[in-house]
């Protein structure tokens, strides 16, 4: 079963942002920067979610990159599903802090349970086939709506969501033009997906 090992976004600063993942979410090796002045406009298609144990986590998180430069987009609220918060880094990238528990059971540890790299697709169906093609296996199928693929050994899940509401989930409009300014790895590529996200092969990342 092909793997996830790491993603790496296409930054300006490659120095700054690694300032701004290690403060505000203890992120080190799970996320790889490069330099990069590739031209993007608006909404990049996708989004990072970094899954916690409860609500004390994400105010954690989610306070540490706002004070750390991030900016809000959603802010932190409880809903039907859970609690979370979205943010945009200062390099662009947006990321959801969410947990399924609407209680505190302890004090906030920061501990990150899951980090999932969530794709906006023009048509779900299409991009289902192509990624079982090469070799990822479905863990939860929602019709034309959202995939989840299964981890395996790596750090990272993937899923597939269509675009305009993973925009809408992440608070932004879905119009965006140019580089996604996002580079996948793992024992899947070198490939391009039907939305234009590009895989290469990589050696793991790790979540510890």
């Amino acid at each position: 079963m092909a793997n996830i090992a790491s993603v790496t976004l296409d930054v300006a600063d490659p120095t700054a942002a690694h300032r701004f993942y290690s403060t505000a979410f203890g992120l080190d090796s799970q996320i790889r920067l490069r330099a990069s002045e590739e031209p993007t406009t608006g909404f990049r298609g996708f989004t990072l979610s970094l899954t916690v144990s409860q609500p004390a986590d994400v105010n954690s998180l989610v306070d540490s990159a706002l004070d750390a430069g991030a900016t809000s987009l959603k802010p932190v609220t409880k809903s039907l599903w859970g609690y979370g918060g979205v943010v945009r880094a200062p390099d662009g990238t947006i990321w959801k802090v969410a947990t399924s528990a609407k209680k505190d059971t302890g004090p906030a540890t920061r501990r990150i349970d899951q980090l999932v790299l969530l794709l906006g697709v023009a048509d779900v169906t299409a991009s289902k086939r192509f990624y079982v093609e090469q070799g990822l296996a479905v863990a939860k199928s929602f019709g034309r709506v959202y995939v989840e693929f299964e981890g395996g050994t790596g750090p990272l899940k993937l899923a597939l969501y269509r675009r305009r509401a993973l925009a809408k989930d992440a608070g932004v409009t879905p119009d965006g033009t140019g580089s996604h300014r996002l580079m996948i790895g793992g024992d899947a590529g070198p490939f391009t997906d039907l939305d234009g996200f590009a895989w290469e092969a990589a050696a793991p990342a790790s979540l510890s």
